[in-house]
């Protein structure tokens, strides 16, 4: 205790005295320990939102009876109403009913009224609630598109079985069934606050009464009613004693439930079921973000006081001549490390919980489409990880700065030498051999990743192709000493014709090769990560472009929704065919037949078959190539439509129908589509049924897909006819959306990093100006101007920052490649795609702060006269 007065006075001077020096490591540490208190926070809002999501369907419900097999009955529902302690109970039911009005037709999903407010999440916002089985309630949204007011009448049509079974002509009986039309009565309008049916479209409500009786008739008779899950209302809501009672009692009141929960625990328990835990890995894959970016920080910080220790090597030397002991210098160092941790730490927590909650108060200005908090909530955990992490990895950081500081001899302060450079001895072979073997031993288990995902073992590859890409990134990092300083060198004698300035940099970056392979490895490590994910996401967006292409050959299909009697889709009214053809966004229109044929006149032999003329084919497939081959006289026949069906090595196939046969040449293809092609004409040669029954669009250049998707709703629901229209164009731009979210969110992340380090660029250029103050003074008395110094430090900094940056978007293209098609082969051929432009982006913006991080240590560099220069020394 007696030593430790006296060393806090020497660690507050000094820190005194070298704020501007402190402020740069403050703000590395900062930076990652306000990334690590947002990514807990972003963790929770994401776990929270989640989870009240899921919930936000059972709205005030205390808890929730369910069964896996779906197995619950009305009378499980009437034994838990009659449960003491249960104030309401209903059982989980919807159905959905086709509404017309005004020409618009619209499919709406239905539930029934809750016997108690407390077990819905919709809000009556005007007229009434339903009563009787002949009126509905209605979202606000559906009767403002339907043109629907309270009071209001709206045809409805639904399916009803048949009371007796029919008897088909060999003797088999199976229910049908018909569509009725109704009127039903517009009672009231509804809202839903909390968007729980939002992925449905909004729910319309009926009575509990009609809702039985549509599900009765929509069930063969004698079919019971089955239930999953039944929602509780309690008389003691919100009193935990209460809860755990009529848990209990539930679970012997209802044996065939699997489990009573509250909402709380059945919607974790549904959203562990849904992703597998995914919201858990996303929470480890943000935090591994935050990791690199500590570790890039911690970096910066060894540099930082390596630079501080250079600066006071005589000022750490005269301390020893007057008595100061080896361990009183080393706790000074670390005392200085663990203040500047403590008060950096918590300003980072400060920044992140703001940052955060920025976030929260912009988000109302954003459809996001759900409901989050208006405030963090910040818990222990946030505050006090990210401080304990950023004060271990400061002081993990100025470990070797402390001990290189205890290490100046006392006759050090009276000798006229260059300050300290605190270099080290070098690597050793041992190093160089575990470098090798962990960068190359690391790539060979990358390109097994890759080998396995490219035979179907995608879960196997991508785990290797982490783990390799991992060992030999860590492999390139440790040995980076060795290598990266003569790719430096090499870079720099390209520079040697600009002027000495260039020439005198490029010799700089080699005077401490260790300390310029650690800054431009801080940067390597960003740079690689942000290229690795622009590349993977590129890559894996060409390939799902390819397989969407190869799934879904055109852009958007319009389909007739019943069916004849050989369960066939029926023919598309012309006026379907004539409002869609009247969509502007849309490039070419295709009229198609999709039918099922019999093959050989065998009635247990089919193929699925789809027939349009070849021209119109060729207007609107994704990939046109892939019927050059069609023609009359041809069946064009996918390898896996011969496959599902039997028809493997066949040279002819013979279609037998009502009309008569045809025999077609079989041409093979690899098109992964789910029926075989031909010709209208050879169609007409053994069916009758040739009317087109679906419409192929294609959408036209530089339109919006989901602007046209919705065109052609909009064209066929005026025609009065019950359509499905669907499309790859849709399902491709919300996996491009996807893909475009998750790498914003991604490289916002990693730039992170790269911002840190950058700092490092900045803190080593201050360290050379430190060691070479005699040698720049005596550059500058020979004759070397200051703009030539300035020029000589500008340039040192871009070489550090672009060969760093460079050799990280090189490695992130190899790792972002190999993450992909290990992932992605099984779905299709994964192609290197390099984002070019956001490469330019990286490697302009690593260059452009290098040559920012040179203006503080140039100007400091030319202020100091020559002749002070060398009279300091």
């Amino acid at each position: 205790m007696s030593n430790f007065f006296p060393t806090a006075r020497l660690t507050l001077g000094q820190m005194r005295r070298s704020v501007g020096r402190l402020a740069a490591a403050g703000v590395a540490i900062a930076i990652g320990t306000a990334f690590v208190a947002a990514t807990l926070l972003v963790g929770n809002i994401i776990t929270s939102t989640t989870y009240d999501q899921v919930a936000a369907r059972y709205a005030d419900a205390d808890l929730v009876v369910s069964d896996e097999s779906t197995a619950l009955t009305p009378d499980d529902v009437e034994a838990v109403r009659a449960t003491d302690g249960v104030a309401a109970a209903d059982g989980s039911l919807s159905t959905y009913v086709e509404l017309n009005h005004g020409g618009k037709t619209i499919y709406q999903s239905i539930v029934p009224q809750a016997s108690d407010p407390r077990l819905t999440p919709l809000v009556l916002t005007d007229g009434a609630w339903p009563e009787g089985t002949g009126s509905i309630a209605l979202p606000a949204d559906v009767a403002e598109r339907l043109g629907l007011g309270v009071g209001d009448t709206v045809s409805s049509s639904r399916w009803v079985m048949d009371a007796e079974p029919t008897v088909a002509d060999d003797g088999t009986s199976y229910y049908d069934g018909q569509e009725v039309n109704e009127k039903l009565t517009v009672s009231g309008l509804v809202d839903d606050p909390s968007q729980a049916f939002a992925l449905a479209g909004g729910m319309g409500v009926i009575t509990p009464e009609a809702m039985n009786q549509w599900l009765a008739d929509d069930r063969e008779p004698g079919q019971a009613e089955t239930l999953q899950e039944i929602v509780v209302a309690l008389d003691q809501p919100g009193d935990p004693a209460a809860v755990e009672a009529v848990r209990d009692a539930l679970t012997g009141a209802v044996p065939a439930a699997t489990e009573v929960m509250t909402t709380q625990e059945y919607a974790e328990e549904v959203v562990a079921g849904l992703t597998g835990g995914q919201n858990i890995i996303f929470l480890v894959f943000v935090l591994g973000f935050a990791a690199v970016s500590l570790v890039v920080a911690g970096l910066v910080i060894a540099n930082t006081f390596q630079v501080l220790v250079a600066q006071r090597s005589r000022t750490l030397a005269l301390l020893r001549a007057i008595g100061a002991d080896t361990g009183q210098v080393y706790r000074s160092v670390l005392l200085e490390a663990a203040i500047l941790g403590v008060i950096a730490s918590a300003a980072g927590v400060l920044l992140g919980s703001l940052l955060v909650q920025g976030g929260l108060l912009l988000v109302p200005a954003f459809d996001l489409g759900v409901q989050l908090p208006a405030a963090i909530t910040v818990s222990a955990p946030v505050v006090l990880l990210p401080l304990a992490v950023g004060v271990l990895v400061t002081l993990a950081a100025a470990l070797a700065p402390a001990r290189a500081a205890s290490r100046v001899a006392p006759l050090a302060a009276l000798r006229p030498a260059d300050a300290p450079t605190l270099r080290g001895s070098g690597a050793g072979r041992a190093r160089a051999v575990l470098a090798g073997l962990a960068t190359f031993g690391g790539l060979a288990v990358m390109a097994g990743g890759v080998y396995l995902g490219m035979t179907d073992k995608a879960d196997i590859g991508v785990m290797a192709a982490v783990l390799g890409g991992c060992v030999s990134l860590v492999g390139v990092v440790v040995g980076a000493v060795f290598w990266l300083p003569k790719v430096a060198a090499g870079i720099g004698r390209l520079l040697g014709p600009a002027g000495p300035a260039a020439r005198l940099a490029a010799a700089n970056t080699q005077r401490n090769p260790r300390r310029t392979a650690a800054t431009a490895t801080a940067l390597l490590i960003g740079v690689t990560l942000v290229s690795m994910m622009t590349t993977g996401a590129a890559s894996a967006r060409l390939a799902m472009d390819e397989e969407l292409d190869a799934q879904y050959p055109v852009d958007l299909e319009v389909s007739a929704t019943s069916y004849d009697d050989a369960g066939n889709l029926v023919a598309l009214p012309g006026s379907v065919t004539d409002a869609v053809r009247d969509v502007g966004d849309l490039r070419a229109v295709a009229e198609v037949t999709t039918l099922t044929a019999e093959v050989g006149g065998d009635a247990e032999s089919f193929v699925p078959v789809t027939a349009a003329a070849p021209e119109d084919l060729r207007e609107v497939l994704s990939t046109p190539d892939d019927v050059a081959a069609l023609e009359r006289g041809t069946l064009l026949l996918p390898d896996r439509v011969a496959e599902d069906y039997g028809l493997e090595g066949r040279d002819t196939i013979t279609l037998t129908g009502p009309a008569g046969e045809v025999t077609l040449d079989v041409v093979g293809t690899d098109l992964r589509t789910s029926s075989a092609y031909l010709t209208p004409n050879d169609l007409a040669g053994f069916t009758q049924a040739v009317s087109a029954n679906t419409l192929w669009g294609s959408v036209a250049e530089g339109d919006d897909p989901a602007d046209a998707v919705a065109a052609v709703q909009d064209a066929v629901s005026v025609t009065g006819e019950a359509v499905d229209v669907t499309g790859a164009a849709v399902e491709r731009e919300a996996y491009q959306e996807v893909i475009d979210v998750i790498l914003g969110i991604v490289v916002g992340l990693l730039a992170v990093a790269v911002i840190i380090a950058l700092i490092g660029v900045a803190n080593t250029l201050s360290l050379s100006v430190v060691e070479r103050t005699r040698e720049n003074a005596m550059l500058r008395a020979i004759g070397l101007s200051t703009a030539q110094l300035r020029g000589t430090l500008a340039i040192e900094g871009m070489l550090i920052a672009g060969v760093g940056a460079l050799l990280g978007i090189l490695l992130g293209l190899v790792y972002g490649w190999a993450g992909a098609a290990s992932a992605l082969s099984s779905v299709g051929t994964v192609p290197l795609a390099v984002p070019w432009a956001e490469i330019a982006t990286v490697l302009g913006v690593a260059l452009v702060a290098g040559l920012v991080a040179s203006v503080v240590p140039a100007r400091a560099a030319v202020r100091t006269h020559p002749v002070a220069a060398l009279a300091a020394e």
